[in-house]
């Protein structure tokens, strides 16, 4: 795995949006899809950095435009591999 992106957002529908903009914007797989809490879900994705990268911004970008401000996203290249069997 060469980089992982996260997206939190509040509510269900929401994160299948933005996850459905994030793997069509770019070559990336759901790698987890967690419930947080308090309606907070956080979507994961896998693959190439620049995928990633991509598709988490295209995910965010669908999901202000329908939902106002997004919670949290980020990019982790390269996690270390304890880190993403934590996630994953």
């Amino acid at each position: 795995m060469q980089a992982i992106g996260l997206i939190e957002t509040r509510g269900l529908t929401p994160a299948l949006e933005a996850l459905d903009a994030m793997c069509k914007a770019a070559n990336v797989r759901l790698a987890s899809f967690k419930r947080v809490g308090s309606g907070l879900v956080t979507v994961i994705v896998e693959g190439d950095v620049a995928s990633v990268a991509a598709a988490v911004e295209a995910g965010a970008a669908a999901y202000q435009k329908t939902c106002g401000q997004l919670v949290s996203s980020n990019v982790i290249p390269r996690p270390h591999p304890d880190l993403a069997r934590m996630l994953i």
